[in-house]
């Protein structure tokens, strides 16, 4: 809504800088940042009353882990409702109301966000760790999947992009026209796999969150190149006119997601719950999605690519050899009872395990981050 303070102009000359993306995009952010600061005492207050508390698993198989994250039980969580108003509060005030790349994302920022709302609502009723089943979170959001792909194949703005197939280092598509079955799958596997993959890293204080921060900046910049006629020709990446709004978004989610952190960092006052980790996961690969830059999510978001594909090998080898190849997974966890046991071999306390683990991964995720930009210079 502010965005149109830049017409009048001709009656206060600064109010034209309301009318850039890159003044918008940070305004976004700085507000997410404060909404989320003023609303996140309350509201972990707030989810403590309600007696909305992590379930935490106590049997035999995942012992050393319950040993470490067993305290952790009872704290509120939910909170990616938290992320959720701020996020989208800034982005409605920030960005171009109309404009229908900002629509479509924040549609699925909230639909993913209310699916794992259900997810924890069904955990904290029945006040154990399994809310939703795997294949009921796959239909829904499969039905959102099909839902986008119908309005991308139909909308002129993207009804010639969303059938072009881009991978990284390439300038141009490698299959022009994959059509509407390649596009549905192209859209399924990038919204379930990075929404899941999301949901998967969050199992340390700050973890899931910090990394979801450094891959909203790395689309923040790409999505105004990708709505720039000159950057993006300059960059030989897909130009989408109009998509660079969506830095706003992005600019709104990493605000959102700062102050997040600023509670849920070690130790944590409140978790963002299935809540937060769909929401925040399909706000990126929708994102990804629109501008074209899909598997150019694989380099940006590896810190989640490397926690999917840990449990995925765990599963296969497990099934394969009825054997662990992973101590435990999600690999975070792995790291986790590798570091406590050297410590206790080394005659020390645990200590702060989860904090270095943690602030580890982040420094990964900006790596990773950075490796996803260079990718639009080198081609």
């Amino acid at each position: 809504m502010l965005f149109y303070l830049h017409l009048l102009t001709e009656w206060f000359s600064p109010l034209r800088i309301f009318q850039y993306i890159t003044v918008r995009a940070f305004a976004a952010a700085g507000t997410a940042f404060v909404i989320g600061l003023a609303l996140g005492p309350g509201m972990i207050q707030y989810l403590r009353r309600l007696k909305i508390g992590q379930q935490v698993r106590a049997q035999a198989e995942v012992k050393q882990l319950y040993e470490l994250h067993g305290p952790k039980a009872g704290t509120p969580t939910m909170g990616g409702i938290l992320i959720m108003l701020a996020a989208g509060i800034s982005t409605v005030l920030w960005a171009v109301p109309t404009n229908g790349f900002v629509l479509i994302a924040l549609s699925t920022f909230i639909y993913m966000g209310l699916v794992g709302l259900w997810d924890d609502y069904l955990k904290v009723t029945r006040k154990q760790s399994k809310g939703l089943g795997a294949r009921q979170k796959l239909i829904l959001q499969g039905v959102w999947a099909l839902g986008v792909v119908l309005v991308l194949l139909n909308w002129s703005a993207t009804a010639d992009i969303s059938r072009q197939l881009m991978i990284p280092f390439v300038k141009d598509p490698v299959i022009q026209n994959i059509g509407w079955a390649g596009a549905l799958f192209l859209v399924l596997a990038v919204l379930v796999g990075c929404t899941n993959a999301v949901n998967l890293t969050d199992g340390l204080d700050g973890l899931a969150i910090g990394c979801t921060n450094s891959v909203a900046a790395a689309y923040l910049a790409m999505s105004y190149v990708a709505g720039h006629v000159i950057f993006a020709g300059y960059l030989q990446v897909p130009y989408v006119a109009d998509s660079g709004e969506l830095a706003v978004f992005c600019g709104a989610l990493l605000g959102a997601g700062l102050a997040f952190l600023w509670f849920n960092c070690y130790p944590a006052k409140v978790f963002m719950g299935d809540t937060g980790s769909l929401a925040l996961g399909g706000a990126i690969a929708i994102v990804a999605i629109l501008i074209n830059q899909e598997l150019t999510l694989l380099f940006v978001g590896g810190v989640f690519v490397m926690e999917a594909v840990s449990v995925i090998i765990q599963v296969a080898y497990y099934k394969r050899t009825k054997k662990r190849f992973f101590r435990c997974a999600p690999i975070h966890h792995h790291f986790e009872l590798i570091a406590k046991e050297n410590a206790e071999r080394a005659g020390r306390p645990p200590g702060l395990i989860e904090t270095t683990i943690t602030t580890r991964l982040w420094v990964v995720s900006i790596i990773f981050a950075l490796i996803g930009l260079a990718t639009l210079k080198i081609r």
